[in-house]
């Protein structure tokens, strides 16, 4: 997978986004520069959430926290969030997410004429209804601060609901009446329902998910979706391109895929429960190809460890003879380290270093190596013992914690860790940006008041 390009048109700071990443450029490697609040960051975070997520309805919460206030104009029917083409190794497809208002479907009924009143139980059933019905069933998206139960209780009363009061039967007649007429109600909004979701699939189109949002009084019901140029089926697109996008940044980063009131808890004193590292935590558990790069080190060792020891047990079962898995990532490792030897605790708890000073073998633990050895030893064993190819990966300010003569290597280390993955870099880094092309480097306007000079 490749992202050729992005475009943004109008999304928190990012405006007029139009980012091309060549796939013909070596390596595939593209820094992403701008001035210090220029959106960098939130340009890494959209693409990553609406490319992972789209196709899993379990991790639409992150979506819905992203695009948290977007609103659709009064008198627009949808509104671009933003444009991607990606090239899948043989051909471009081009994605779109926007937001509409139920009356983008209206009008794609007018205008394709794919809905037939033959195909309607009862003729006198309109869009209007089903409109007015969805408006009632959909929940409404709401972020306030701190809202409490009585005030959530109070909310869903005034929501109004389908359910004919019952003080209304004044005689069993009357009651059989209206039963017959709701489940006649019902069936025509099913077969209405029915019909909407074959048309949205005939116009290559994906509804990820409906809401409610209220404005001025009234409600507003609205539809996130997605509309692919290509042959391709959408949900199978949607499915190939979200295992081969990922996030890694640092855990001090605002994440904006978070629920906002968990985004709060970065600028507050520490809590010794359920701070924002644990709600990253929690994103991790649910968003597989997301690293927060703090969490990296140590647990992605480990992890890499054990894997090599599977392997190893399933070989031993298979063919009664241990493999050389574990043996052949320990000397990977070793040399990698090149004056240290690591191995893994017995317990399985952590790893151990080992040096020679002076013609002795000493123990050395993790706090004893730099934050930028283990930064650069986990983004090592990340790339090339988790099986990550062909892959788009971002990557938000990478060169923290490292040397400047390790920012300029990064750039090879990339191209030999993971030669067939294309690397975003959200980046500050002077020393990364010379290891490469100026064509190379994007920037997001406004544009650095002094570019860089490439020699």
């Amino acid at each position: 997978m490749h992202l050729q390009r992005v475009q943004v048109p109008d999304f928190r700071v990012l405006k007029d986004i139009d980012i091309s990443f060549e796939k013909e450029f070596s390596p595939r490697i593209f820094p992403l520069v701008s001035l210090n609040g220029g959106g960098k960051s939130t340009l890494l975070q959209l693409i990553f959430i609406l490319l992972h997520c789209s196709a899993d309805p379990e991790k639409h919460e992150f979506i819905r926290n992203l695009l948290a206030h977007f609103d659709v104009p009064k008198h627009s029917e949808q509104r671009t969030i933003a444009k991607f083409e990606i090239w899948d190794g043989t051909k471009a497809v081009s994605l779109e997410f926007f937001v509409c208002q139920g009356f983008y479907l209206g009008a794609l009924l007018f205008f394709e004429k794919n809905l037939e009143e033959e195909d309607i139980n009862d003729n006198s059933f309109t869009f209007r209804d089903w409109l007015e019905i969805k408006q009632q069933q959909t929940p409404i998206l709401d972020y306030p601060d701190n809202l409490d139960e009585e005030e959530t209780e109070k909310k869903s009363q005034n929501i109004p609901r389908l359910d004919l009061p019952t003080k209304y039967f004044l005689s069993r007649q009357f009651v059989q009446n209206k039963m017959r007429e709701e489940k006649r109600f019902s069936q025509s909004f099913a077969e209405y329902d029915k019909q909407i979701k074959k048309l949205i699939s005939e116009n290559n189109l994906k509804l990820i998910y409906d809401y409610c949002v209220s404005e001025n009084g009234s409600i507003l019901y609205l539809n996130l979706m997605c509309r692919i140029d290509s042959s391709d089926r959408i949900d199978d697109f949607l499915a190939a391109i979200s295992q081969k996008i990922f996030l890694a940044a640092p855990s001090t980063q605002v994440f904006l895929f978070l629920n906002p009131n968990y985004r709060k808890l970065l600028f507050k004193q520490d809590q010794k429960t359920k701070n924002y590292y644990f709600r990253i935590q929690e994103a991790k558990s649910k968003l597989v190809n997301f690293y927060p790069y703090d969490n990296i080190s140590i647990d992605v060792l480990i992890d890499s460890f054990k894997q090599a020891r599977d392997k190893d047990f399933e070989e031993a079962i298979e063919t009664r003879h241990y493999g050389n898995h574990y043996q052949n990532l320990l000397d990977d490792f070793n040399e990698f380290l090149r004056d240290k030897k690591i191995n893994l605790d017995k317990d399985l708890s952590g790893v151990n270093f080992k040096a020679e000073r002076n013609g002795e073998i000493i123990e050395l633990y993790p706090e004893d190596l730099s934050h930028g050895e283990l930064k650069r030893l986990s983004l090592y064993v990340w790339l090339k013992h988790s099986n990550i190819e062909n892959a788009i990966i971002l990557f938000d300010e990478i060169e923290i914690a490292l040397h400047p003569d390790w920012q300029y290597q990064i750039i090879r280390d990339l191209e030999e860790w993971g030669p067939t993955n294309q690397y975003i870099l959200a980046t500050h880094s002077y020393e990364l940006c010379q290891a490469l092309t100026p064509a190379h480097v994007k920037e997001i306007e406004p544009k650095l008041l002094n570019n860089v000079n490439h020699s």
